[in-house]
């Protein structure tokens, strides 16, 4: 029986005549009963796709339709164009096209692995194919010839799945190779995280000079103690040591042989034989030893700890307070500018006092003044977090400044009550005794005092009550003797310095500038504007930045601020704020250790 699905003809449209057609039956439907909807669209789903592919695979198989047959390596693959081209854009290109290959029975394919090409064909024709550690390199170089986007891609994700202290550099070299960007990420990131068993295995030794040097130059690292990057540095070097030798030095200034024990950089550095033996390596062993004895006065990129030991280098804001003619604050607390947080430290003593001198000898902090004719010298100790009373100042100052030379800290100036004072003092922390040196040239209070290249640097300050001094006052530790340079673009009180890379930077003194100077050449040029004027702000280098904290406005408010300044950008930005508003505080950078150990 034939069903007719459509609407009922009348007699009158039937004709003359009946056709056979419509003798037949009817199938009739009661038009109430219709739906809006006349038609119904089917789909069998991706069920009738893979039927289809499963019968073209059959057909593959028994050479049943094909018309093209694919040559690898002398292994022949009998094809269907027509499912290649839908695959692939590359086959799409060969045969669609008025190419050579588009009329021949045999294309022969150089390049490739025979058993590469079963595997893609697998896939051509059933969607999927098994990847292992042995195929996975050859598929994607496959897929990628002809561009099949979807099995590169399951390929790199398959490599990402495998990464091991043993083949992470190997996988990372071959994700450079083909430009796979996320893979080439994941694998650094695990061979910085995994280094210390990474720079075990085989594939470390096979880096190349540049290749070693983005590890071991990177602050993000992961290692126990900064001995393991010299170790696996000289198991490199040691591997083919005749063509290696020559980059020794290059490698070493990446090492950051400063942060080594002491024990460990007389015993093992220093008499390493191929280091004795390099003349170039002379000035990074002077370097490490100064170290040693001066501590955070050296500054370099050898002498930032990475984050990964545990140290990380931080800010302490020393005392304080929050407006004129407000209470002084007892507050140590240190900043950490990479994670932003901040650690409150042992309280200062005596903190009825204000605008002391403060500065870091190694990694303690010294604190001088506070009050008219004060001689009160206090250390806090990093190590044992307290604050202890050393050898009192031999003349009572107060807003005076402290600065470290050579190991040494200086007590520079000030003011005693009835006049500014020329005199400076010299204290040795190992006698615990301060002594007097030649006095300044000029007596001023409130100045900014940095050391650089070898010498102290007395900048500004004020004479008397009612001006202003432009002079910069530098003091030779070998001839005991002061020398004027030239003098700073304004002249100022209440400003602050702090030398980084031989130069010398100053903000403070009411502007909105940032001035450097350059010891060597002996000029000074504006650098940079900060966003608003402010005095007795605080000041320090940390991290290879210079970090500007809290001060005074012009309205005498305290700010909160802090601005961090990049001098090999020339960028200056505000990146954070401090627990209060401060000025008239002590700044210095320490490293200080965490005790919760190193979050990845």
């Amino acid at each position: 029986m034939v069903l007719i699905l459509g609407r009922r003809l009348n007699r009158e449209d039937r004709g003359v005549r009946d056709s056979p057609a419509t003798k037949r039956k009817v199938f009739e439907m009661d038009p109430k009963s219709l739906s809006s909807h006349e038609f119904f669209d089917f789909s069998s789903g991706s069920s009738h796709a893979e039927s289809i592919l499963q019968i073209f695979n059959e057909f593959r198989d028994s050479r049943l339709f094909t018309d093209v047959i694919i040559c690898v390596e002398g292994r022949e693959f009998p094809c269907h164009r027509a499912v290649l081209s839908a695959c692939s854009s590359y086959f799409r290109a060969m045969f669609c096209n008025d190419h050579r290959e588009s009329r021949e029975m045999l294309v022969e394919i150089n390049g490739i692995f025979a058993e590469a090409m079963d595997c893609f064909l697998q896939y051509v024709y059933t969607g999927k194919v098994k990847i292992t550690t042995e195929n996975v390199q050859y598929i994607f170089e496959t897929s990628s010839l002809f561009q099949i986007s979807v099995l590169r891609d399951a390929c790199a994700k398959f490599l990402e799945e495998q990464l091991d202290p043993c083949n992470c550099l190997g996988i990372q070299r071959f994700a450079d190779t083909h430009s796979l960007k996320t893979l080439f990420t994941k694998c650094r990131n695990f061979a910085l995280q995994t280094f210390e068993d990474v720079s075990q295995h085989e594939e470390f030794l096979e880096l190349g000079k540049d290749e070693l040097i983005d590890y071991i130059c990177s602050d993000e690292l992961v290692i126990s103690k900064e001995e393991m990057v010299f170790e696996a540095v000289m198991r490199w070097v040691y591997r083919a040591v005749d063509l290696r030798r020559p980059v020794l030095q290059e490698l070493l200034t990446h090492v950051r042989l400063p942060l080594l024990h002491p024990n460990y950089f007389v015993q093992t550095v220093e008499v390493e034989q191929l280091i004795q033996n390099s003349p170039d390596c002379y000035q990074l062993l002077h370097e490490a030893r100064r170290y040693h004895i001066l501590g955070n006065e050296m500054m370099s990129p050898r002498t930032r700890p990475r984050r990964s030991t545990g140290y990380s280098e931080v800010i302490v804001i020393v005392g304080g307070c929050e407006r004129v003619g407000g209470f002084n604050l007892p507050y140590t607390e240190c900043y950490d500018p990479v994670t932003g947080e901040w650690k409150s430290l042992a309280k200062l003593p005596e903190f009825t006092k204000s605008e002391y001198a403060v500065c870091a000898l190694r990694n303690d902090i010294l604190v001088s003044g506070g009050r008219i004719n004060s001689r009160d010298v206090w250390i806090y100790n990093s190590q044992l977090n307290i604050w202890i009373r050393v050898a009192s100042l031999n003349k009572g100052r107060w807003r005076h400044k402290m600065a470290v030379l050579l190991g040494k800290v200086y007590v520079v100036g000030g003011y005693d009550g009835q006049s500014r004072l020329s005199s400076v003092e010299c204290y040795d922390s190992f006698s615990n005794r301060w002594t007097e040196v030649a006095p300044l040239k000029e007596a001023v209070s409130s100045p900014a005092v940095t050391s650089c290249v070898g010498k102290l640097f007395v900048i500004g300050g004020g004479p008397d009550d009612n001006t202003c001094s432009d002079k910069v006052q530098s003091y030779d530790p070998d001839t005991n003797s002061w020398l004027l340079r030239a003098t700073i673009p304004i002249a100022k009180r209440c400003i602050t310095a702090v030398s980084l890379n031989n130069l010398i930077y100053v903000a403070g003194g009411l502007t909105k500038a940032i001035y450097c100077y350059d010891p060597v050449e002996d000029y000074w040029m504006h650098v940079q504007n900060t966003f608003s004027r402010q005095e007795n702000c605080g000041m320090s280098v940390c991290n290879g930045k210079i970090y500007i904290l809290g001060g005074r406005r012009e309205n005498g408010e305290a700010t909160d601020t802090i601005l961090c300044y990049d001098p090999a950008t020339g960028i200056i930005t505000g990146v954070a704020a401090m627990p209060r508003p401060v000025s008239y505080h002590g700044c210095v950078t320490i490293h200080r250790y965490n005790e919760k150990g190193f979050k990845l």
